[in-house]
């Protein structure tokens, strides 16, 4: 990859950090659009997750692909087409017909999904990259600009689902999909004239096989990154919201409004708080010179938590208002723990990469949290409609432990 960083990287930053706003806020509320829509029309568990599956699995093979796309073409190249597969992922989504069976249903949103997976990964991978490359030099500099990207973007992506939750109540699905593709347009066309120039080109010569990192501490800081994405979508994808619906939802047209706002909600908060904590990463570590081990005392604080909350559901019985305040206290703890050990790989993964070939281990590193997030999403709906609520809130504590053993192994 050639490198030449733009004369103004301020201003490169945040024309790429705007873009990955805009398309975060549009995954989002299409994440919660779906969810809820086919939960409504009667989905079991393990249908729900399977809507979500290729979505995931699409991004094992796009972030491997997409590091080597970015090396060989350049970075503006894979943004630009993250941005325009999602326009055409959504545009087709409006295509859906109610009057199809359910099999046809779960195979047509997968597919979509599909496309959307890639399109979120092509994007995600050329804005991180870019901050590597575009971060001036000075001590911390690159945490707070990896800090601020991550955290900003999971806040946004938090609004989004608030977003989904409402258009779905108040305009339906098909005008909420046609509205989020119109303004994701208008966020293309602005990128594509604002957009300065300079962000690095490609390399010919570069060779697929190259993606492979062989670098240990990318390894194992990935296998980490693989454990500790799938405990958060173990319980985020489809336990929570469903167990959440069957709480605050009668049936009624009425009740299943509000249950949509207030499921967006809760899902939107922890979300923006959990990119609010990664934002102040650097601040709540401020001290503590080694990330390396931050890293592994963080994803031990980890592991109790969601392991308390499964043996709480277990005593309950079932659904009770102490539990489901408890849930929520408990989840937003999670999410805090989560965060910081979010932010901290992500700022390692950069700290550990060369800038020649940024985009290749970044593209590995988040292969591996996709399939983090497809192995989290399948056991999600397997382990809720195997066990409920307490057996899908204990395989996340199980994949919190092999996070923490993991990562440990880069000492």
């Amino acid at each position: 990859m050639t490198v030449a960083a733009p004369a103004n990287p301020l201003r490169a930053y945040a024309a790429v950090t705007a873009a990955y706003w805009a398309f975060m806020l549009s995954d989002g509320a299409l994440r919660m659009l779906v969810l809820l829509h086919f939960n409504t029309l009667g989905f079991a568990p393990l249908q729900l997750a399977w809507l979500f599956l290729l979505y995931e699995a699409a991004g094992i093979v796009t972030n491997l692909s997409a590091g080597w796309i970015a090396a060989r073409f350049g970075l503006a190249s894979t943004l630009y087409a993250g941005l325009m597969l999602q326009i055409a992922a959504l545009a087709a989504l409006a295509q859906l017909d109610p009057g199809w069976g359910v099999g046809a249903s779960v195979v047509f949103v997968m597919a979509v999904q599909g496309a959307s997976g890639v399109a979120k990964d092509l994007a995600k991978m050329s804005s991180k990259s870019a901050v590597r490359l575009l971060a001036p030099s000075g001590e911390g500099v690159l945490f707070r600009w990896v800090a601020l990207l991550t955290g900003s973007k999971n806040a946004v992506k938090g609004a989004g689902f608030f977003l989904g939750a409402a258009l779905l109540a108040l305009a339906g699905f098909g005008a909420a999909v046609w509205a989020m593709a119109a303004v994701l347009a208008a966020i293309l066309v602005a990128v594509a004239l604002f957009l300065p120039p300079g962000l690095p080109t490609g390399k010919k010569g570069t060779k697929f096989t190259q993606v492979w990192s062989r670098d240990a501490r990318i390894n194992r800081l990935s296998l980490a990154r693989m454990f500790l994405f799938g405990a958060r979508d173990v319980w985020f994808v489809v336990g929570i919201p469903v167990y959440f619906q069957s709480v605050l939802s009668d049936g009624t047209p009425d009740s299943r409004r509000a249950a949509f706002f207030l499921i967006g909600g809760f899902m939107a908060a922890w979300i923006i708080a959990y990119g609010a904590v990664q934002g102040a990463a650097p601040r709540i570590l401020r001290g503590a010179g080694d990330h390396t081990g931050a890293a592994i005392r963080w994803a031990g604080y980890l592991v109790p938590i969601p392991f308390a909350l499964a043996a709480l559901a277990l005593a309950s019985g079932g659904p009770a208002i102490w539990l489901t305040l408890t849930l929520v206290a408990g989840l937003l703890l999670f999410g805090f723990v989560f965060a910081v050990n979010s932010s901290v790989h992500s700022y390692l993964i950069l700290d550990y990469s060369r800038a020649e070939r940024v985009t290749m281990d970044v593209g590995f590193y988040y292969m591996a949290n996709a399939a983090g997030r497809l192995i989290g999403t399948l056991l999600s709906g397997l382990s809720y409609q195997a066990g409920g609520l307490a057996l899908c809130l204990a395989t996340a504590g199980a994949m919190a432990g092999l996070s923490w053993f993991s990562i440990r192994r880069l000492r």
